[in-house]
């Protein structure tokens, strides 16, 4: 009989991507997912430490699993909890403490043991007396993670493919660096025979994923030297049947003209880029230790629509930093004025336990730092819905994903990561097809396949 997998997973695409590895590393030990956690007989919560209240959000469900492990008491062996990613990284002790019957921490590095883990998990100490199995993998290993990992077996129309992880910029706010280690690139050999394996299951999309992803610097096929990730999108490109490159999360200070000439010269590269500024304000952004300029990002974004004049950028923002003035919070509207962003992504400042910005005087109160925010969302969703205005009457071409919410829709993407909605066939579930814009709505637009196409595929 197979074993129940819940996972939930908080956070980055990275975390979606590790997700996923971890099923596939489970899967030939009987574990089958699903989206019960009453059911489970392994529990894992993959969290991530950027985002804000992380910590309780994870206490909260961790509280949840362990009413539903009470109530399965009928079981012969009841549901193991686990708790990976960046949280337990950081705070893997902390978490034994305040939650004992939790029964396996991991870091983001480790997961590849997690059959190991599990079979110590299953000999430990009995589960009736409620306290967790004690079993802590937070060490950052000396080998690759990539070294132990199955090819997937599943597949998908758009799918992750993970390049680079890691980070050295060590920007004073983030927990990164102290979590996911020091950067470490994959080599391309790797890399394309994966993207190789992918395409032949049904990928059409591949997103190349990292913390700095255009960081990249792999070695090369022949084994001399290393490529950067405007070198490996060209060879990708070259992959028959891959059609849509794309790639996250960048940092300006990575923003290579190789990489920027690539948008111009490869066609599947899609022509959105997703590249956080985070602040407006020069003092800000050195204090946040970015390691870019207002000037250096806004000479990288005039460089990028030459280079492809429909480009669409996105970008995070955070408002609050210690000692942000209301002058320097206007810098950063007069950045979204500048670029306007076709996605944004923006939080209010909070305090990650153990990074520089932590122990920062002149912390800004919470009402400012939420009107603020409300000040900025308002006009970065503007943006967003202008930009979305702009496509109606227009052709694009989406890849449709997955099912809709209403019966015979179906949800995909455009060139410039937009949520596209149509009714159509559900034999078109995993192709790219040409839809008429009709609609735009603040977070997506929808449109009609155009009749060519659905004859096509019939």
């Amino acid at each position: 009989m197979a074993k129940k997998l819940y996972i939930k997973t908080y956070g980055c695409q990275m975390n979606v991507y590790d997700s996923e590895r971890m099923a596939d590393i489970l899967s030939p030990l009987g574990y089958e997912l699903t989206s019960s956690p009453e059911e489970a007989d392994l529990a894992i919560l993959n969290t991530c430490h950027i985002r804000e209240k992380a910590e309780q959000k994870m206490y909260s469900d961790l509280g949840r699993l362990k009413d539903h492990r009470k109530n399965q008491d009928g079981k012969k062996e009841p549901m193991i909890i686990a708790v990976g990613g960046c949280v337990a990284q950081a705070e893997g002790a902390e978490i034994m403490r305040q939650a004992p019957f939790v029964d396996m921490v991991f870091g983001p590095q480790t997961y590849h043991r997690l059959p190991e883990m599990i079979a110590r998990a299953t000999r430990a100490a009995d589960k009736k007396t409620g306290k967790g199995r004690g079993v802590v993998e937070t060490d950052f290993p000396m080998e690759s993670k990539f070294d132990a990992l199955p090819q997937t077996e599943i597949s998908r129309a758009a799918a992750f493919l993970t390049v680079q992880e890691g980070c050295d910029k060590f920007c004073s706010y983030c927990v990164v660096p102290y979590t996911r280690g020091a950067e470490f690139s994959r080599p391309v050999r790797e890399i394309l025979e994966e993207a190789r394996h992918l395409v032949q299951l049904g990928t059409k999309e591949i997103t190349l994923l990292g913390q700095n992803v255009n960081a990249y610097h792999g070695e090369a096929l022949n084994g001399s030297g290393e490529w950067g990730l405007g070198r490996l999108a060209r060879e990708l490109g070259e992959i028959q049947g891959l059609e849509r490159i794309r790639y996250i999360t960048s940092h300006p200070s990575d923003m290579t003209e190789e990489l920027i000439e690539a948008h111009r010269d490869v066609p599947q590269l899609m022509p959105y880029l997703h590249l956080p500024i985070q602040a407006g304000s020069n003092r800000v952004l050195e204090a946040m230790n970015r390691k870019h300029t207002r000037e250096s990002y806004l000479a990288i974004m005039e460089r990028l629509r030459e280079a492809r004049p429909d480009i669409a950028l996105a970008s995070d923002f955070i408002v609050g930093f210690p000692g942000e003035t209301d002058a320097e919070f206007r810098e950063t509207l007069d950045i979204v004025e500048k670029v306007r962003y076709a996605q944004a992504y923006s939080f209010k400042y909070s305090i990650r336990p153990g990074t520089p910005a932590g122990v920062m005087e002149n912390q800004v109160p919470e009402a400012v730092k939420a009107e603020r925010l409300q000040e900025l969302q308002a006009l970065l969703n503007q943006h967003q819905h202008e930009f979305n205005t702009q496509t109606i009457n227009k052709t694009v071409r989406v890849l449709l994903e997955r099912k809709g919410r209403l019966e015979g829709q179906l949800m995909g993407r455009s060139p410039y990561m937009q949520s596209v909605a149509v009714f159509a066939p559900e034999r078109l579930l995993g192709q790219i097809v040409d839809v008429e814009i009709k609609e735009a709505h603040p977070n997506s637009i929808a449109g009609t396949i155009l009749t060519t196409e659905i004859a096509s595929a019939a």
